[in-house]
């Protein structure tokens, strides 16, 4: 399932991100694709040594770190670094799965969530949707600048076509605690209603505390070390 994370940026760090990327030194996006996805890949991405980018994918790795929405979600153990992309007229990234495992310095991790964070304001370009296969259907995503899209690296999507103005985004992969998709939305589900009940009861009730510990048993199941 794909959820929607707000509030990854605040809006003055977003402005100034924003601002140094319309400077930036883009380079062919294929470099850091697969064989089968350089194929259908056409955009431009910051190169990784990129000193913006460095700068940039740092103050995101830990805008991230602080956000309790994402940690929740993900339950993460390894990110990826951010990279950054731009999808001039005419650029997109045609239907495609992602790398299973990716290299993460001298290290490989595996790819349990793809996350997209919309940099670009809707308005400030025409298509450039994230389409996203899921079992509900095709669901297309083009979210405010400072939001994430977060979803099943395992799920087929796409980026389609942009027909005015640019599209900005920084794109990241985790490695979760929780592999499995469905157990980590069951999790997801159970912590979102014993924060409910704890806002109406209050944390001490009983019924929540017995909540609590059915949370934390089921994460002490499924979790990887």
């Amino acid at each position: 399932m794909a959820l929607i994370l707000t509030d990854i940026l605040a809006p003055d760090a977003l402005a100034v991100l924003q601002s140094a990327l319309a400077g930036a030194a883009w380079q062919n996006g294929r470099e850091s694709a697969g064989a089968q996805s350089a194929a259908v890949k056409a955009n431009g991405q910051l190169a990784g040594d990129d000193p913006m980018a460095r700068e940039w994918s740092g103050a995101i790795t830990i805008a991230l770190s602080r956000h309790q929405g994402f940690h929740t979600a993900a339950l993460p153990r390894r990110i990826t670094t951010p990279l950054f992309s731009r999808y001039g007229v005419g650029e997109h990234y045609g239907a495609h799965i992602d790398n299973a495992i990716r290299a993460e310095g001298r290290e490989r991790m595996r790819t349990d969530l793809a996350a997209t964070l919309f940099l670009s304001p809707p308005d400030d370009y025409d298509g450039g949707d994230l389409a996203v296969e899921t079992s509900f259907g095709r669901p297309r995503f083009k979210l405010p600048a400072g939001q994430m899209l977060l979803y099943p690296a395992s799920s087929r999507h796409e980026v389609l076509p942009v027909t005015r103005g640019t599209r900005l985004a920084a794109v990241l992969w985790v490695q979760s605690l929780v592999r499995d998709d469905a157990d980590r939305m069951l999790l997801l589900d159970l912590d979102r209603s014993v924060q409910a009940l704890a806002a109406d009861r209050g944390p001490n009730d009983p019924h929540i505390l017995a909540l609590t510990s059915t949370y934390h048993n089921l994460l002490r199941r499924w979790v990887e070390s």
